[in-house]
């Protein structure tokens, strides 16, 4: 794996100039998350401030009618069609601008109809940039419920080769009914990755353990060191689990321990 850069990770560069700044991912799901996990699970936590929020630069609402999206934003009069395509509102005048003569009239759209049925782009009004052997994962915010009536393609963008738009893919769930997207709630969750985590040679170096049997002695010894043990102590401590994963900065969720190590006691 790559070593950490010696300076940023990820540079944002702003081209729709009301659009909100990326902001660091919370490990409370601002504030979604049951107490419980909050305090008691650090897998929870750590995959929910993993990486950065990104909005989207207005508030605007979508409809699709099973064929065709419309969609609407304040001050506009109507419902627009989206054929296939629309610029923020006043965005191409400030991009010609600003930009080189040569690139006039190039500045990105905000929203593309796609050719599956009810797939619409939405582009965050943000340029993104990654350090060397990084990439850009853009998913949908983790362990944060969204408005609902859509989903979300994730992509990882290879954003220290591809300097452009940082935007997302939404295919809409339902008909007739609008969705309204918020400025100031988080469109996407954009995560930084080295791009050895998820080559070939990496997601291919697995193995399977097929049976009880196969199990190693030491393979039993630290299941009883992360579940058998801590369950049979009556005296452990809420959290100490978490604690710990907190200072060792790595995965384990303690839901899933408990639960384990009550099933097992529980069929002997």
């Amino acid at each position: 794996m790559p070593a950490q850069p010696p300076g940023p990770t990820a540079w944002f560069y702003r081209m729709i100039e009301q659009a909100r700044p990326p902001q660091r991912a919370d490990r409370s799901a601002l504030g979604t998350l049951p107490t419980r996990a909050y305090r008691y699970c650090d897998a929870i936590t750590s995959a929910s401030a993993f990486g950065w929020y990104v909005f989207a630069p207005m508030e605007l609402r979508l409809i699709w009618d099973g064929a065709d999206v419309f969609w609407h934003y304040a001050g506009a009069a109507d419902w627009l069609p989206l054929q296939p395509s629309a610029q923020f509102p006043g965005q191409s005048a400030r991009f010609d601008a600003a930009a080189p003569e040569t690139l006039r009239g190039c500045s990105p759209p905000f929203l593309t109809a796609l050719p599956e049925p009810g797939t619409v782009q939405i582009w965050s009004g943000l340029l993104a940039r990654a350090a060397p052997d990084w990439s850009l994962l853009v998913r949908s915010p983790a362990n944060l419920p969204g408005p609902g009536g859509f989903s979300v393609y994730e992509g990882i963008v290879e954003s220290d080769r591809w300097f452009g738009p940082l935007f997302i893919n939404l295919r809409l769930t339902r008909t007739g009914i609008p969705i309204r997207l918020a400025s100031d709630f988080p469109l996407m969750q954009v995560q930084p990755l080295p791009r050895a985590a998820y080559a070939e040679e990496t997601l291919g170096a697995s193995e399977l353990v097929p049976q009880l049997k196969d199990f190693t002695p030491a393979d039993w010894a630290d299941y009883h060191t992360s579940i058998a043990g801590p369950s049979a102590d009556q005296d452990r401590p809420f959290g100490a689990y978490s604690v710990g994963a907190r200072r060792r900065r790595k995965g384990g969720c303690p839901y899933a321990a408990g639960s384990a190590a009550r099933t097992a006691s529980a069929h002997g």
